[in-house]
């Protein structure tokens, strides 16, 4: 069996293909897999630290503005993403897939273009409550829709096509116990997790390099791991020093540019500080870790809050508008969760009850079947 991924951009795209071709590989030990994503994104570091083939195409995403440099900026990703297309039909025609599964991200779409055209039976999943443009575009020709959130069925006009699955996560996830991974990590105390995606959010790295100097002037009551992400590797330890921190030679800080153990962490902690974004909401949720959800305002129909909101009216989670998440605010609300032990863990059972454990058995079934047929 040959099956191709295709995703990228961030790693809420990426990580669930790795948890689907792990368990495809580990049922089929002889397939063969291989990722194609775009160039100069985290696909390229994630991919092959799973143990797998990517090939990287030139990408550009569109811009929604209406200026001279929006127009030319669309013009320019139409011509990437045609020249894209023209590469996978030539990949295809070498690896010979009997499927091509898509997760998501701009960088997903030529690949599931060019296996429709071609007739290979394809796969899209979508991890958002509101779904993005690729997959509102690819769902109209492809074999299976596949979809997280029951809410977003309503999205689809040919519901025989669609199944809601819920959200692949890697297996780690699921079953690491809080002491296996406090174990492992050699950690004491209360711990509290804050990430906000792959690249980063310069705003919410402002807000966590600001509230550290209010965690000093408490005595640094637990320790808190922090990733930059891409963008704010370079900047953000700078202000926390500028902020009077001296967080090299804090052991209570830790900070970082990206979380790759992410499975231990989140086991490992009491609160995790985040986006919303929908591969973040399912690993929390699987990890039955309480959060504090900061949904990012600039993505598309604010899909973010969307998702946060199933999280929060489910009980296992606390949302904050990064409007309203000053320094001061972000750290009340994280010494308000740590102070009651019964309230997280309430929150851990309510989102352990929102998991769908065999998410990613399901989508290996759905994918055996669209080859057999």
């Amino acid at each position: 069996m040959n099956l191709i991924f295709t995703c990228g951009g961030t790693a809420g795209h990426i990580n669930p293909a790795i948890a689907v071709a792990n368990m495809m590989k580990e049922r089929h030990p002889d397939c063969h897999i291989l990722f194609i994503g775009a160039s100069g994104h985290m696909e390229e570091k994630l991919v092959p630290q799973a143990g797998y083939e990517v090939r990287c195409l030139p990408g550009s995403g569109l811009s929604r503005g209406k200026n001279l440099a929006a127009v030319k900026q669309n013009v320019h990703a139409v011509k990437c993403v045609l020249d894209a297309v023209k590469a996978c039909k030539n990949i295809f025609r070498e690896y010979k897939p009997d499927a091509v599964i898509g997760t998501g991200g701009y960088a997903s779409f030529p690949a599931l273009c060019a296996a429709q055209s071609m007739g290979i039976p394809t796969c899209v999943h979508e991890s958002n409550a509101l779904p993005g443009v690729t997959t509102k575009i690819v769902a109209r020709r492809a074999t299976k829709v596949l979809l997280a959130f029951e809410e977003s069925v309503q999205y689809y006009p040919d519901p025989s096509r669609v199944e809601v699955v819920g959200m692949p996560v890697r297996r780690e996830f699921l079953y690491e116990t809080r002491e296996e991974a406090r174990e492992a990590l050699k950690l004491q105390g209360q711990v509290v997790v804050s990430a906000f995606g792959s690249q980063g959010a310069k705003v919410m790295n402002e807000t966590v390099a600001d509230m550290m100097a209010l965690e000093q002037k408490d005595g640094f009551p637990f320790h808190h791991i922090h990733a930059t992400g891409s963008f704010g590797k370079e900047w953000m330890p700078q202000r926390v020093k500028d902020n009077g921190v001296d967080y090299e030679a804090c052991s209570a800080l830790d900070i970082r540019e990206y979380i790759y153990n992410m499975p231990d962490v989140m086991a490992a902690a009491d609160v995790i500080i985040g986006r919303a974004g929908s591969a973040t909401c399912n690993e929390i949720a699987a990890s039955g870790t309480p959060c504090i959800l900061i949904p990012s305002p600039n993505v598309t129909a604010n899909h973010q809050e969307k998702n946060a909101r199933v999280l929060e009216q489910g009980g296992g989670a606390v949302v904050l508008l990064e409007k309203d998440c000053t320094p001061e605010k972000l750290y009340a609300t994280v010494k308000e969760l740590l102070a009651d032990d019964n309230r997280r863990e309430r929150m851990s059972r309510k989102l352990h009850a929102m998991v769908r454990p065999d998410c990613t058995e399901r989508i290996c079934d759905i994918v055996e079947g669209m080859v057999k047929r």
